[in-house]
């Protein structure tokens, strides 16, 4: 089992990173929030869970325990994979995740892209109790913003990690053109929050 990696960190993309380490580069699925704490970074550590099935060996990364602990947990509710877990670490940080559950906040649990109503009733049911155990005080940091020196460059990033996280390229280019249009300066990861929640 990988209990971390810890090297350079060699590529960077808003859904994945790469850290070579001992002359191997490890991709590694990243959350938003992940992204944002790592990027600027030319060394970084990230905690690993590993997915093997009998086609794959993927490998998802995290900037904290906390946030691989969430994710572990979410996994463990019927009708959440992967994919829908890490999307929801990208749309809420684990703290605002937590809150919601704690509060038994369905309707914004829901909001996320690929969450059903069944679904976020089960993730508060299931993990309302389980979440204490995580100290969900201390938020994960959210990083620096990113230099965006061209519309293009952000809009093809964007638009490159929503297509990895599952959506089709043509509507979700469109929708992260509306929204560079109406704000020019935002970095990635802005752009791709706000598309995921326009995005159905």
């Amino acid at each position: 089992m990988i209990e971390y990696i810890k090297g350079e960190l060699t590529e960077l993309t808003p859904a994945l990173a790469t850290v070579e380490t001992a002359g191997i580069g490890y991709g590694l699925n990243i959350s938003l929030t992940t992204y944002s704490a790592i990027q600027g970074n030319k060394e970084v550590k990230l905690y690993v869970y590993e997915a093997i099935r009998e086609d794959a060996h993927v490998l998802y990364g995290f900037v904290s325990k906390k946030e691989r602990e969430m994710f572990e947990l979410l996994i463990t509710v019927s009708g959440v994979g992967t994919n829908t877990a890490r999307m929801m670490l990208s749309s809420m940080s684990v703290s605002e995740l937590c809150g919601a559950i704690s509060r038994g906040d369905e309707r914004l649990i829901k909001g996320i892209k690929g969450i059903g109503k069944m679904t976020a009733q089960r993730i508060i049911v299931d993990l309302r109790d389980k979440i204490v155990a995580l100290g969900i005080a201390d938020e994960i940091p959210a990083g620096g913003t990113i230099a965006a020196p061209v519309n293009n460059a952000v809009k093809d990033e964007a638009v490159s990690a929503l297509t990895m996280l599952g959506f089709s390229p043509a509507p979700t280019q469109k929708v992260v053109l509306a929204i560079l249009q109406e704000q020019p300066d935002l970095p990635v990861e802005q752009v791709v929050k706000l598309a995921l929640k326009q995005i159905k």
